[in-house]
């Protein structure tokens, strides 16, 4: 294909075209040059999506009987939490997201009650609880029964229906 002449530059050398400058209505100035056109109005907030109740279980796997979700995703707890209080900074939450819950978390077939609750974890942020373990998943789960996270870093194990953790 012939090659295509250079578009002629303009008086500061540049080569590129401008847009013309805006124009107002008779009704509406023009937006002065330099300066962004007002923005529409904000749409309206959306509500936040209702989070549902979470619950927990226990399930066989090659590890034993553990704690899932309704889902049957396994749950995991952390060395270094302590307390009950959970010791998972952002960087640790990106693999380890906690098993948050907007409220009470509901007892499925074989947990004992007494040893499930919530923690607060600041903010509006409540946390399912077993013992005194603040449950977690791991990422590298991807499907019910999945227990890719046992034994990481020597940190994180799944947990038995009796609160403690299968190391």
């Amino acid at each position: 294909a012939p090659a295509q002449p250079a578009a002629p530059a303009g008086p500061d050398g540049s080569t590129e075209a401008e847009p013309p400058p805006a124009r107002g209505t008779d009704d509406e100035p023009a937006t002065p040059p330099g300066r962004a056109a007002p923005a529409s109005p904000a749409a309206p907030a959306q509500p936040r999506p209702v989070m549902p109740q979470q619950s927990v279980r226990v399930a066989q796997t090659e590890l034993g009987r553990i704690l899932v979700d309704q889902s049957g995703r396994t749950l995991y707890g952390f060395t270094k939490d302590k307390d009950g209080a959970s010791n998972c900074d952002a960087d640790c939450v990106a693999v380890w997201p906690a098993l948050i819950t907007p409220g009470e978390v509901k007892p499925g077939d074989g947990v004992r009650p007494g040893m499930l609750r919530t923690a607060r974890q600041g903010g509006d942020v409540t946390q399912a609880a077993y013992g005194e373990w603040p449950l977690y998943y791991y990422v590298g789960d991807t499907g019910p029964g999945e227990t890719n996270g046992q034994g990481l870093d020597d940190e994180w194990f799944v947990v038995a229906p009796d609160g403690k953790l299968i190391r």
